[in-house]
């Protein structure tokens, strides 16, 4: 039976929050512990449906895996397969990352091609061209990514667009080449540093972590190690973004502020008061309803594509009208239909989209596509009247961990009910 949430419009949401580690990082961390035999322990795992379906992948080469609470065991055997092709891999887009450990431990791999959310092309080009220049092969064959190398050869490696993907896939694989790899253009998101940390608490030699220039100096073998998942960031300014939305008083913690700085700046912008605490947290206090600012989405420092959907969901709810650009995933604005269902003005033209706002939205039943698209449409239902409908809530599943709850203590009215929707 399907499942989806009764949202209860004229919420006000006041409170503490606590963030717990990054999605898109800690799902990167688990591949990354087939690169060391022995037992490799992650803690601040969220408890989110993607960390069992990651385990699940890491299964399937010959890991076993163990999940209790926020932590994660993976005890990564001395000959591992070089197949990951679980019917896991078809519902989840970070299953892809095994790609590059495989790669660099076992010098070739066949790898499902990956599901995951409908956000538009997400192509394997720059992965594949990363894993050629260090010597691999690498071909699309009956559904998979087959890779194989003789020897990996560090080389100089520049990406067209600083994809997170294949500069965690490229660098993973690059640990264990031989020589010195520099990946030029590479991605500087906070989950990519993580990565790198890690890597290096296991013996890599990496410089450069968080800043376009990566460089690896490869190194024979690595150990397991122990590593704290850093906060999640996205989930973070849900939260700041869900303070503005409902003009609302929001503590949050747990995540470093300052990945979050161009979110908190343009929030300041509509009207917010924020705080913020060292790298541990921060706080959000909308008096008054916002007004209308501009969103535009780039790779990392700017402003995130996880987030347009808040950016959008915002803008509907503010004074004034907004000019929200995507410059990164072109089905994003599929969000964008299942606002105008809740009676949101807004048009879309190309990589644009103009948002006009209105004092409060109309509650209907809506359909989540993605995981951000999910929660954007929980906060919509906050500021909309009457009780709005979310359907195939699996997704927000995916990326945060008792929403439901946290969002009921903080003063919101959301019942999760199982039933199949009548949709016309």
């Amino acid at each position: 039976m399907s499942e989806h949430f009764d949202v209860h419009g004229g919420a006000r949401l006041v409170g503490e929050v606590d963030v717990v580690g990054a999605k898109n990082s800690v799902l990167k961390l688990m591949a990354a512990a087939l690169l060391a035999e022995g037992t490799t322990t992650i803690t601040n795992c969220p408890q989110i449906l993607d960390v069992p379906l990651m385990a699940d992948v890491l299964r399937s080469v010959g890991c076993e895996v163990e999940i209790e609470g926020d932590t994660a065991r993976i005890t990564t055997p001395a000959e591992l397969s070089h197949r990951a092709d679980s019917a896991a891999m078809g519902k989840l887009r970070a299953s892809v990352c095994v790609l590059g450990p495989l790669v660099g431990r076992l010098k070739q791999a066949v790898v499902a091609l990956p599901g995951g959310d409908a956000i538009g092309q997400r192509p394997l080009d720059m992965h594949q061209n990363g894993l050629r220049k260090l010597g691999a092969t690498s071909t699309i064959e009956h559904g998979c990514v087959v890779a194989k190398a003789e020897t990996l050869v560090g080389t100089q490696i520049w990406l067209d667009f600083p994809s997170v993907g294949a500069t965690e896939n490229i660098l993973m694989a690059a640990v264990l080449a031989e020589g010195t790899t520099v990946i030029d253009n590479a991605a500087r998101e906070p989950e990519i540093a993580d990565i790198c940390t890690m890597l290096t608490e296991m013996g890599a030699k990496i410089e450069g972590a968080g800043t376009s220039t990566l460089t690896v100096h490869g190194v024979d073998q690595l150990h397991p190690t122990e590593h704290r998942v850093i906060g999640d960031r996205i989930v973070g300014a849900t939260w700041a973004f869900a303070a503005a939305m409902t003009r609302g008083d929001l503590t949050v913690r747990g995540v470093n502020p300052h990945h979050l700085d161009l979110v908190l700046d343009k929030l300041r912008l509509a009207g917010a008061e924020v705080t913020t605490f060292d790298d541990k947290g921060f706080r959000v206090v909308q008096p008054e309803r916002p007004k209308a600012v501009d969103w535009v989405t780039l790779p990392y420092p700017g402003f995130a594509t996880d987030l347009q959907p808040f950016a959008v969901a915002l803008s509907a709810v503010s004074e004034g009208t907004s000019m929200i650009t995507e410059n990164v995933y072109e089905a994003r604005f599929r969000f964008i239909e299942e606002m105008i269902r809740l009676s949101g003005d807004a048009r879309t033209d190309g990589h644009h989209a103009v948002v006009r706002g209105v004092e409060k939205l109309s509650s209907a039943p809506v359909w989540a596509s993605d995981i951000r698209a999910g929660a954007g449409l929980v906060l919509a239902g906050l500021c909309a009247d009457g009780v709005t409908e979310v359907w195939d809530v699996f997704h927000i599943d995916r990326g945060y961990p008792h929403f439901v709850e946290n969002l009921n203590r903080l003063g919101a009215r959301i019942e999760r009910v199982t039933g199949e929707p009548e949709r016309a």
